[in-house]
C-alpha cells in the first residue's frame, strides 16, 4: 500500500473522510500526538486499526467525539466525570465511563470492557475530520504498538508507512504527550494514566487489569535499550539531557517541563535513529508534567512483554 502525506487543507480532510467512510484508517494530528483514526461504529475498520498497529487486543481504544453531548450519547457520565468534561473539553483529557447499550460503537473498540474511553479533542485537524465524517472516531496513537508515539507526520510515515493510505500533515503536535485518563468509581475520580491535565484529589488506580489505553507495563518503547536517571553518557550511549545535563540533545536546557513533554517523543525517535547502540535519559523531576514524562519513560525502559 502506498501511504500518501497531504498537508492540512479542506481537500485533505475530505479525502481522509472519504477513506474512513470506506472503512480505512488515516493518521491525523491531535493536540497530544498523531492519531490513527477510523470509524468506531465499523468493526472491520476498527480491526484495521489493530492490524496496522499490531496492537494487543486487550488494550482498548480511545473514541474521539466533537462535543460532550455526543460523548453522553455513547457513555453514561457520573456527576464528577461530567464536571471534569465541562472544565477540560475540548482538550487532552480522556474519561472512561460505562458504555451505553445503544451506543452503536463496535465491540472491538472497548476490547471486551463494559466501559469506553472518550475524549473531545481540541486540534483543528481532528475536529475538522470529526465534522466531515459525522461519526465517533477511534484514534489511538498512529504508530506500531509499543513503539514511540508520533508527534510529527514523518514519525507516522516511518512507523506505519505502507500500512495506511493517508497521513494528514499539520505540523508537530503542540502537546507532545498523550491525554490524561480518568474514571469515576464509588463517588471518586481515579487516575488511570497521567498526562497534561492535572486532576487534584484524584486517586491513582491500582493496576490489576488493563482498564484503559497506555496501561501496558512495556509501552512507548524504542528499539534500543533505555537507561533512566543518567547523569552522563556511557560508552556507545545516546544521552538525552534535561536542565544542567546537556547530553547529545536535551528535553529542555532550561528545565521547562512543558518543553520537555513536547520534545519527549521527538528526541526518543532521534536517539533511536542514531548510530549509538543504547539510549540514556537524564533525571526529570517528579512534579507536574514530570510525573507523566517519567511514566512514559519508565514504560519505555520496561522489559518487553
Amino acid at each position: 500500500m502506498e501511504t500518501r502525506v497531504l498537508p492540512y487543507s479542506e481537500e485533505a480532510i475530505a479525502e481522509a473522510a472519504r477513506l474512513i467512510l470506506a472503512g480505512e484508517s488515516v493518521a491525523v494530528p491531535t493536540e497530544t500526538v498523531y492519531g490513527l483514526a477510523g470509524d468506531s461504529t465499523n468493526g472491520e475498520a476498527v480491526a484495521g486499526i489493530y492490524e496496522a498497529k499490531g496492537r494487543p487486543s486487550f488494550n482498548p481504544l480511545i473514541v474521539h467525539v466533537p462535543d460532550l453531548a455526543t460523548a453522553k450519547s455513547i457513555a453514561d457520565f457520573g456527576p464528577l466525570s461530567q464536571d471534569l468534561a465541562e472544565q477540560h473539553w475540548p482538550g487532552p483529557l480522556t474519561i472512561v465511563a460505562p458504555l451505553k447499550a445503544d451506543s452503536g460503537i463496535a465491540p472491538l473498540v472497548t476490547a471486551g470492557f463494559p466501559t469506553i474511553a472518550v475524549r473531545v479533542p481540541k486540534h483543528r485537524a481532528i475536529r475538522a475530520l470529526l465534522e466531515a465524517v459525522g461519526r465517533p472516531l477511534a484514534a489511538p496513537s498512529a504508530n506500531a504498538s509499543g513503539s514511540i508515539s508520533p508527534t510529527r507526520a514523518d514519525h507516522v510515515l516511518k512507523s506505519l508507512g505502507g500500512a495506511i493510505p493517508l497521513i494528514v500533515d499539520d505540523g508537530p503536535c503542540p502537546g507532545g504527550i498523550e491525554s490524561t485518563i480518568v474514571t469515576e468509581k464509588d463517588g471518586k475520580i481515579r487516575l488511570l494514566r497521567r498526562g497534561p491535565i492535572q486532576v487534584p484529589g484524584a486517586e491513582t488506580a491500582a493496576l490489576t487489569t488493563i482498564q484503559a489505553p497506555g496501561q501496558l507495563a512495556s509501552h512507548y518503547a524504542p528499539a534500543k535499550p533505555l537507561r533512566l536517571n543518567a547523569t552522563n553518557a556511557q560508552e556507545n550511549e545516546y544521552l538525552i539531557g534535561f536542565g544542567a545535563i546537556a547530553g547529545a540533545s536535551s528535553l529542555s536546557p532550561t528545565g521547562d517541563l512543558v518543553e520537555a513533554a513536547a520534545r519527549l517523543f521527538d528526541l526518543l525517535h532521534e536517539a533511536d535513529a542514531s548510530p549509538k547502540a543504547r539510549i540514556a535519559v537524564a533525571p526529570v523531576p517528579e512534579t507536574g508534567l514530570g510525573e507523566a514524562i517519567n511514566d512514559r519513560l519508565s514504560r519505555a525502559a520496561a522489559p518487553r512483554q
